[in-house]
């Protein structure tokens, strides 16, 4: 019998995780701050692309190097405030999908700590 001894696993895996992110860029798409950054965005393949990241994150398979995330938000205009809204959303999914405390915490330190590879502009350098 395997145990089961990861966030991803806990949780209930990728189907679980996708589902997370799904309602996690429910919210982001309603946010004034955050919505224009997505204009142009493949949805469906971004959520792909973010459940695969989160999934690493939480302990489940890698599939991003953090020069590739790194790169990929290169060119866009995320600032500070725009990343600390994405980490409030994302920490009010997680709750929501009832995350253990200790387990939610984890994550959102991991996704705090990639806030260099995915911030590249100070938020008076950014377009209003």
């Amino acid at each position: 019998m395997r145990m089961i001894d990861t966030i991803f696993d806990r949780c209930g895996g990728y189907v679980r995780v996708a589902q997370i992110v799904l309602a996690f860029y429910d919210r982001v798409l309603q946010s004034q701050r955050l919505r224009k950054i997505f204009i142009d965005t493949d949805m469906r393949r971004l959520v792909d692309h973010q459940a695969k990241f989160m999934s690493a994150i939480m302990g489940g398979p890698k599939s991003y190097t953090d020069e590739e995330i790194s790169a990929v938000h290169r060119s866009l205009p995320i600032d500070d405030l725009m990343f600390d809204e994405m980490a409030r959303l994302l920490r009010m999914t997680l709750s929501d999908f009832r995350l253990d405390e200790e387990d939610l915490r984890f994550v959102l330190v991991e996704f705090q700590s990639r806030r260099p590879l995915v911030v590249h502009r100070r938020a008076v350098d950014a377009a209003p």
